[in-house]
C-alpha cells in the first residue's frame, strides 16, 4: 500500500502556528490541501505519481493532522480560511515557491478558494474536490442538503456542545461520518484510518475542526462577501464524485462562475472522497491540467 514515507516531513512556523507538512517530488510546486476529518495521508495514493511531475506540498491544516491548534477567540477568526490561507502562503514562501497551483478537497478545497482571493498572484492553477462554494451551499440549504450535510449545521453548535459530544467515541463518529460520504463505507486503507484516527481522537483536533466549520458559517462568510461579484482569472478545476451529494445537487460551472472565468468541470467515479476512491481516474485528469502547457477545453 503507497504511503508518504518517501516524502521529507517537517515543521514550518508561521505567524499564527505550527505547520507539520511532506515535500519532495521534481517540477513546478503543488500544495495539497486535505479536507475533514483527515489529515495529509489522505494524499498517499496520489503522491507518487504527482510526484514526478511536481515538487509537492503535502501540509496538515491548523487544527488538523500534526499541526498547531491556535486558541480561538469569540469570532472563531484563527480558524478563518483567510488565517488557514496564510498559513499555506507562508509556508510556500518559507519553501522558495513565489507561484504554485494548489489542489483541494473538502475543508481544503475551501481554504484553496480563500488562498486564491488572498493571494491571488501567486497561485497559477487551482482543483478544487467535490464542494460547491461555501455561501452557495448554506444559501440553497434545503432538506436533502440537511440530511447529507448535517454535520455542517452540528459542528457549528457553540462550545462545548458538539466537543463534549463526539469526544465521548471519536472512533464511532469518525467511521461513521466518513462512512457515509463514500459510495461504500470502506473506502480507506487501514493505514489513511489509523493516521484519522490518532489525529482526530485528540480533543484539541476534534475542537479545533468544530471552530473550522464555526468560521465558514460565520467570519467566512463576511469575507466571501466582500468580494462578491469578482472574479478571478486563475484556471479552475471543479471536481466530484458522480455517485456523491455535490455532483447530483449542483451545476458546478454555474456555481464556481461568479468566482472565476476560467472554469472547467468534471466527475470521476465514487462519493465524496476522490483521491481514495478513483486515484487513478483523478490522476488522468489533473496531471495534464497542472502541467504548465495544459490547456482548459
Amino acid at each position: 500500500m503507497p504511503n508518504l514515507q518517501g516524502f521529507s516531513a517537517e515543521r514550518f512556523i508561521t505567524t499564527g502556528t505550527e505547520i507539520a507538512y511532506r515535500t519532495g517530488g521534481n517540477g513546478p510546486a503543488l500544495l495539497l490541501l486535505h479536507g475533514y476529518p483527515q489529515t495529509q495521508f489522505m494524499w498517499h495514493l496520489l503522491a507518487d505519481r504527482l510526484a514526478e511531475s511536481f515538487t509537492l506540498v503535502m501540509p496538515d491544516l491548523r487544527g488538523y493532522g500534526d499541526s498547531g491548534k491556535p486558541k480561538t477567540d469569540a469570532n472563531h477568526s484563527p480558524y478563518s480560511k483567510r488565517e488557514m490561507a496564510a498559513d499555506m502562503a507562508e509556508l510556500m514562501t518559507g519553501l522558495g515557491h513565489q507561484t504554485f497551483s494548489v489542489m483541494g478537497h473538502d475543508r481544503g478545497g475551501r481554504v484553496a478558494h480563500r488562498l486564491a482571493r488572498d493571494y491571488f498572484e501567486r497561485v497559477n492553477r487551482l482543483a478544487v474536490l467535490d464542494i460547491a462554494p461555501t455561501a452557495n451551499m448554506y444559501s440553497a440549504t434545503d432538506m436533502a442538503f440537511a440530511k447529507a450535510y448535517y454535520h455542517w449545521f452540528f459542528l457549528i453548535q457553540p462550545y462545548p456542545l458538539p466537543e463534549t459530544l463526539i469526544g465521548k467515541d471519536p472512533e464511532f463518529y469518525l467511521r461513521r461520518k466518513m462512512g457515509s460520504w463514500g459510495k461504500s463505507g470502506n473506502v480507506h486503507s487501514d493505514k489513511a484510518m489509523a493516521d484519522y484516527l490518532r489525529c482526530f481522537s485528540d480533543p484539541a483536533t476534534i475542537h479545533a475542526s468544530c471552530e473550522d466549520y464555526r468560521a465558514a458559517a460565520s467570519i467566512d462568510l463576511i469575507h466571501d462577501a466582500e468580494n462578491q461579484g469578482e472574479r478571478l482569472d486563475i484556471p479552475l478545476f471543479a471536481i466530484s464524485g458522480a455517485d456523491g451529494f455535490v455532483a447530483s445537487h449542483y451545476d458546478l460551472k454555474v456555481e464556481w462562475e461568479t468566482s472565476f472565468n476560467d472554469i472547467k468541470t468534471a466527475t470521476v467515479p465514487g462519493g465524496h472522497f476522490l483521491p481514495e476512491e478513483s486515484p487513478d481516474e483523478l490522476l488522468s485528469l489533473v496531471i495534464p491540467f497542472f502541467k504548465p502547457s495544459a490547456e482548459l477545453s
